[in-house]
């Protein structure tokens, strides 16, 4: 498929989504919305291993285009859930949902539902010139994309609160230190950090990845023997797998594992 305000690719197992609206900081329009929901269709299609997403030129993503919203004259009603339902709440689940490892490699601001986007993903690199900002609270909106579920199960329930309210920019080095995210790197490092931990998930047993990141989100809502129960199930089906033999040969023979995802 022909893309205009995304390009994507798969080589090696690696998935490579970047935003391609340079001139808008990448906001989300309509049809971007439906070129990531296509491209996202065809990560597990063609076999990926790892999805990397990222935005082209100087941002991430700045959320919502604004401009591609019809607001009616004379300030009258407008119908945000449409949207989310639509699209922010599918986008959110694909993204969590995916059976395979998600890098968002965050190369600079991402403001609005941009910032719950990158969030959404399993592990977050930014540079170091990077921001985070939770810009809703400018437009009399509340945080979406999942950004009031995500937030204070990151950061608590003070700083995502002081990061809703204020709308203040966080800055990569500080959401690192503070857990929001995994990692934070000099500019000039990011593209080959994100290579090289892309490179290393894309041979790693990614069906016990995929079965991790569910485990460990159903347990934000789970009791603890709910989870040991479903720890217990996970490693039983893990222990029949091909990657679970071959690890354990890989270590008997003392020789790197060369996992197939099976």
């Amino acid at each position: 498929m022909s893309y205009e305000t995304i390009v994507f690719a798969v080589e090696n197992g690696i998935a490579r989504l970047t935003l391609n609206r340079p001139d808008k900081l990448n906001s989300f329009n309509t049809q971007m919305h439906g070129e990531v929901r296509e491209a996202l269709s065809e990560v597990t299609v063609r076999r990926a291993r790892v999805l990397v997403l990222t935005g082209a030129g100087r941002g991430f993503c700045a959320g919502q285009d604004l401009g591609d919203r019809s607001v009616p004259p004379g300030g009258a009603a407008v119908d945000l859930g449409e949207s989310i339902d639509k699209y922010y709440k599918p986008l959110i689940l694909t993204l969590q949902g995916l059976p395979l490892p998600v890098i968002a490699a965050v190369n600079g601001v991402a403001a609005g539902a941009g910032a719950n986007i990158a969030l959404a993903c399993d592990l977050v690199i930014a540079a170091r010139s990077a921001s985070f900002v939770q810009a809703f609270s400018k437009l009399g909106l509340i945080p979406d994309a999942g950004g009031t579920w995500v937030l204070p199960r990151l950061v608590g329930n003070a700083r995502a609160l002081g990061l809703t309210l204020l709308g203040s920019k966080l800055s990569a080095e500080q959401a690192a230190a503070w857990g929001m995210i995994w990692q934070c790197v000099d500019d000039a490092e990011l593209a080959g950090s994100v290579d090289t931990l892309a490179q290393q998930l894309a041979i790693a047993p990614t069906r016990g990845l995929a079965h991790t990141k569910a485990a460990i989100r159903a347990g934000w809502h789970s009791t603890l023997p709910e989870q040991l129960d479903r720890e217990r199930d996970l490693q039983r089906e893990l222990g029949r797998s091909a990657d679970y033999a071959e690890g354990v040969a890989a270590f008997a023979e003392k020789r790197a594992p060369r996992f197939t995802g099976t």
